[in-house]
């Protein structure tokens, strides 16, 4: 009697919370900066400092994992990176009020979740695209989608607790945060995982990526498509807060919250019928859309058009990034697995396109013709 294939849903879903992880540590303690610094005492240029060791941590993390990752295995290092996060949450609400020097406490803290959030960010969208799916792009798109509910969540779930208890409850509001990554341990320990690497394949190194033209087309399509994701989130509360003539907490609301749940439903848009669009006209529009409400975000005053431009470049923007992402990794996919038997035969093989096979997660490979 053969064995029960395994059932990767629950991996998938798995890898739904480790984004939503990554949501919480980006998002919520910026949001805390204005309390830091009246119940600290933390000047800004060393609040902006943390933003910097958060992004830093995680850039090293993702260049470095690839060393080790494959190494000590995907199940393993996932639970690690959550555990990293569930800690240095923890550390957040626990230490910066019961030291003598809380900035040192919410570094700490930030370090160690950015540790986490790093490893979380370069494993979740492999172990999806491994995981058997006949809708392989709709099922990354959704994936992604993921960290903006996550980001909204986290804006909206903060901003009404802080509103509700007071600011200086901000503690309790870290711990409770940890919550969401101790589910995902829970959640990753009891998964199957897939087969990253398949038998017979070999690694490609970043030497020989780094001479495929297209790596540098997805970089600087990808460069693009952050800097404008991140200079609109960054000044959506200040746009709807003057725009709209709001206060704070509907300015935290109406900017970063409705910003995200705008990305949020263009990914997952694409997510449900992204198998019925025109992905070529889809994503050149939405390009076109973008720069359309930068233009007139930046050219209107005094109104909350603006604020409106900017909850519309994020739902264009979502499209356009997602579908960066997923051609990118699709594009990685091919090239990261070849076939090393002709080169155990002492000759340089001849690489041909082969359909997926299944077992492999979908992922595409080349071998010698």
């Amino acid at each position: 009697m053969s064995a029960t294939a395994p059932n990767y849903n629950h991996t998938v879903t798995a890898c739904f919370v480790g984004y939503i992880t990554q949501a919480v540590i980006n998002n919520f303690m910026p949001l805390l900066f204005v309390t830091f610094a009246a119940t600290l005492g933390i000047d800004m240029a060393r609040l902006s400092a943390l933003i910097t060791v958060n992004f830093v941590t995680q850039l090293v993390v993702d260049v470095l994992a690839g060393k080790f990752v494959d190494r000590i295995g995907y199940k393993p290092c996932i639970i690690a990176a959550h555990l990293a996060a569930l800690a240095g949450l923890l550390a957040l609400g626990l230490l910066p009020t019961r030291v003598p020097d809380p900035y040192l406490a919410i570094l700490a803290a930030i370090f160690l979740y950015a540790l986490g959030g790093g490893l979380i960010e370069v494993m979740v969208s492999p172990i999806v695209e491994a995981c058997p799916s006949e809708h392989k792009a709709k099922a990354m798109s959704l994936l992604h989608s993921f960290y903006c509910w996550g980001q909204l969540g986290t804006v909206a779930i903060s901003t009404l607790f802080l509103f509700a208890f007071g600011t200086g409850s901000w503690p309790v509001l870290a711990c409770l945060w940890a919550i969401v990554p101790a589910i995902g341990i829970a959640m990753f320990a009891g998964a199957p995982m897939p087969r990253i690497v398949p038998e017979g394949t070999a690694t490609m190194r970043f030497a020989d990526l780094s001479k495929k033209p297209v790596f540098y087309l997805m970089f600087l399509m990808m460069l693009c498509a952050g800097a404008a994701e991140q200079g609109m989130s960054q000044w959506a509360s200040a746009f709807a807060e003057s725009g709209l003539g709001v206060t704070k907490v509907i300015g935290d609301l109406a900017g970063p919250a409705a910003f995200a749940l705008m990305m949020g439903l263009s990914r997952t848009i694409y997510g449900v019928l992204g198998h019925r669009l025109d992905l070529t006209a889809f994503i050149a529009s939405s390009s076109v859309l973008c720069v359309a409400m930068y233009l007139t975000a930046a050219l209107n005053h005094g109104t909350g058009t603006g604020s409106a431009c900017l909850c519309a470049h994020r739902f264009f923007s979502g499209y356009y990034v997602a579908r960066n992402v997923l051609d990118g990794c699709r594009r990685h996919a091919r090239w990261r697995y070849a076939d090393v038997r002709a080169t155990s035969r002492g000759r340089r093989p001849r690489m041909r396109r082969r359909p997926c096979r299944s077992g492999t997660g979908g992922l595409c490979q080349w071998r010698q013709s």
